[in-house]
């Protein structure tokens, strides 16, 4: 990285901590800051930046906190090279601070499920790499077979499946955020199943997933749509009921 490259702006309107952050941002969209790169030392920074050494150091130390950037001490501060489950905790953070927009939460855990079975599909999975899916279908079908329906335990089951899917990607952001996203749908998860089974529709739940197993067996890219709105019926209606 050659520190000539770099583009300094003139700080106005925002915190000088979140100014330095975007800069450092900016830097990386534009690829003057490339994965590996050494950042220029905090006095270059200052300078560049007219920022005191103190925002500076909290800007660095926020951007280190989220996977961005990493220390390594005598040597300076460097752009991650690796993935880093913790460039998203921020993502996280903002969601559970929007945890009453229900709406949004179904829309974004829709796109991202969508999004996800044309990106498997598209990667032709063989008969053997879904194994584990159909076996996590079996745990579901068995699990509300069961004599006792236990709401947790359909649940939990249900996470699996849907976590099967994302595993066979094999993509590792894809994966965390939706983590993220299991995370804070549980309860509502678990409100919806209790409702399910109140109704006597359990059986109907099931053939969703079943539905779902057998587009990404069989390669329907024309179907997914339909069955991931399909998929999120028993969803909008518990979370309408519970609004």
């Amino acid at each position: 990285m050659d520190s000539n490259t770099l583009e300094y702006p003139v700080i106005r309107n925002q915190s000088v901590v979140e100014c330095v952050k975007n800069w450092i941002i900016d830097q990386m969209i534009k690829g003057n800051l490339r994965p590996g790169d050494r950042l220029p030392t905090e006095a270059e920074l200052c300078a560049g930046l007219g920022a005191g050494r103190n925002s500076v150091r909290e800007a660095i130390k926020q951007m280190e906190a989220y996977g961005v950037l990493y220390i390594k001490r005598a040597e300076g501060t460097f752009v991650a090279d690796q993935y880093d489950p913790k460039m998203l905790s921020p993502v996280l953070y903002s969601i559970i601070l929007q945890h009453d927009s229900w709406q949004d939460f179904v829309d974004l855990r829709r796109a991202i499920d969508i999004g996800t079975l044309y990106v498997l599909i598209g990667k032709h999975p063989e008969k053997e790499q879904l194994l584990e899916l159909k076996k996590a279908l079996q745990n579901l079908e068995e699990t509300v077979s069961a004599d006792h329906l236990d709401v947790k335990k359909i649940t939990e089951a249900d996470c699996a499946f849907h976590n099967e899917i994302i595993r066979l990607t094999d993509n590792p952001q894809l994966m965390t955020l939706s983590e993220y996203i299991n995370r804070i749908t549980v309860p509502s998860r678990e409100r919806t199943t209790e409702i399910v089974i109140a109704k006597g529709e359990i059986e109907r739940y099931v053939h969703l997933h079943r539905e779902l197993y057998q587009i990404i067996r069989d390669g329907k890219k024309e179907a997914i749509e339909q069955a991931v709105l399909n998929h999120y019926v028993f969803w909008e209606k518990a979370n309408q009921e519970q609004a």
